[in-house]
């Protein structure tokens, strides 16, 4: 939830969320209608299909317990190199190395003030030489914590690494096109022609791609000639 989403936004999506699905067995056996209804105003609804899919995989593949090594993490859907090393390391403090946007602010703030484009690769160096051994889940509680002190003082250095790419504005985008495709589908199911004029004529062209986008991705289906959430 948190990927690309502040944390005070997910915070009552989060809360709401395990009240719905407080296992993951629960959440295993629950449809993907039911999944993408929970997360509905959080947006990127390839994420809460991605968790569907490794809780159903935690279930049948790992007796519903999930894998206590960072290898065998990455191996669930949507669980890439960051989240595999943040669960590796919170759950089960692992001696473990991991960038996200905090951590990064944190170590750029500190050792790269005057280069312009810093590496992932460079900011990883720095975190093997300083690791504390050990003490994985503490030391990046406190570093975490820290970068997003930094933030908020007024110290912003995202575009100074190398991988930062500006997030286009939500007003207008394809990312407005799908969420407004999923909203009404929550509610019920709706003929192409209605789906692609929610936004008004002039956005006609880009809700009909985001409507094929969402049929390809498997997040919605046709039935009858109609669309409505995956099942």
């Amino acid at each position: 939830m948190l990927q690309q989403t502040q944390v005070e936004r997910v915070i009552p999506f989060y809360n709401n969320f395990l009240k719905q699905f407080p296992t993951v067995q629960k959440l295993a056996k629950a449809s993907l209608a039911q999944v993408l209804k929970s997360w509905q105003g959080l947006g990127y609804n390839r994420r809460a299909k991605m968790l569907h899919q490794a809780a159903k995989e935690v279930v049948e593949k790992h007796k519903g317990m999930f894998p206590t090594v960072r290898e065998g993490l990455e191996t669930l859907p949507g669980v890439g190199p960051y989240t595999a090393g943040a669960m590796a390391a919170f759950a089960y403090n692992q001696d473990s190395i991991f960038i996200e946007t905090n951590i990064r602010t944190a170590v750029t703030h500190h050792f790269f003030q005057n280069k312009k484009k810093v590496s992932d690769k460079e900011i990883i160096k720095i975190l093997e030489q300083v690791f504390p051994e050990g003490r994985s889940r503490e030391w990046y509680s406190a570093l975490m914590d820290y970068g997003a002190y930094l933030k908020k003082s007024g110290v912003k250095l995202n575009s100074k690494s190398k991988h930062y790419t500006k997030q286009s504005k939500f007003a207008g985008s394809l990312r407005e096109a799908r969420g407004a495709i999923l909203r009404a589908l929550a509610i019920k199911s709706e003929q192409g022609e209605t789906l692609c004029n929610l936004l008004g004529p002039t956005r006609k062209p880009q809700l009909k791609l985001a409507l094929d986008a969402l049929l390809a991705e498997d997040l919605i289906v046709r039935r009858g000639g109609k669309y409505g959430l995956a099942r």
